[in-house]
């Protein structure tokens, strides 16, 4: 069996905004927003929070999530990596817990308009085991064509050169960025490259309407807006299940490792 762990890391402190993943959004802490779709989603053998905050771990545990230790301070600091983290917190668990899953999904709290179709369609592109990674995208809202640099003599020039010089936006190549909302990659990949985004993974492509990624203050503003009762209402949340790499008349995304 294909083991899936979900692994939302928690730090307490956070440089953009203080307390981050406690901060009330409609209503409730950041981190429910993912956990709560986490733990419904039911494709998930367990879902693990990693913290240094005692706090955040009981808001955890309420919210049905497996916090079996605190993260060391050492792997708490602003420039601590993720992948470190959680490279750490899988050999603990292995030694500690003797838990070793096939799989781990990465779910940060600061993508809390990911919804529970999301969380299972990144499972059913595993296709039963025989894909190394999964990895979520959205469409690219600036064009790298379309993107200028400021010159030393304070001129405009472009910033990469293009097929054409006049081009209208939709005749754009179509090109994907990552949102930061799923990282679903095999355990052994993930040891072997050090990366979230391994060479050959699957995109999930998500809308740009549950692509949301909390870095400020605006981004938090926006996400209690929309995650409030009356959002409900919007066409944009109706959509049935996540936009595929199938649904795409161009194109099949791209991604780049990063750490």
């Amino acid at each position: 069996m294909n083991t899936v762990l979900g692994i939302v890391p928690a730090r307490g402190g956070s440089k953009s905004v203080p307390r981050k993943n406690l901060c009330p959004v409609a209503g409730k802490p950041l981190i429910e927003h993912t956990l709560t779709p986490a733990t419904a989603s039911g494709v998930l053998d367990r879902v693990l929070v990693s913290t240094d905050s005692t706090e955040i771990a009981a808001v955890a545990q309420r919210a049905g999530a497996w916090v079996p230790f605190l993260r060391p301070a050492a792997l708490a600091r602003d420039d601590t990596l993720v992948i470190d983290t959680v490279l750490d917190l899988l050999d603990r668990l292995q030694s500690q817990e003797d838990y070793v899953p096939v799989y781990a999904m990465l779910l940060q709290p600061t993508s809390p308009l990911r919804t529970i179709a999301d969380i299972m369609e990144a499972v059913r592109l595993l296709d039963d085991g025989r894909n190394d990674a999964v990895v979520s995208v959205t469409r690219a809202g600036h064009h790298p064509y379309l993107m200028k640099r400021i010159t030393p003599d304070n001129a405009l020039e472009p910033f990469l050169p293009t097929p054409h010089t006049q081009c209208r936006r939709q005749d754009l190549p179509p090109l994907y960025v990552l949102n930061g909302a799923i990282y679903l990659v095999r355990l052994a990949v993930l040891r072997q490259t050090r990366t979230w985004c391994p060479p050959g993974a699957v995109p999930l492509v998500m809308p740009p309407e549950r692509s949301l990624d909390i870095d400020t203050p605006w981004d938090l503003h926006l996400a209690d807006i929309l995650l409030s009762p009356s959002a409900g209402t919007s066409p944009i949340f109706r959509s049935p299940r996540p936009v595929l790499a199938g649904d795409l008349a161009q194109g099949v995304p791209r991604c780049h490792p990063f750490a």
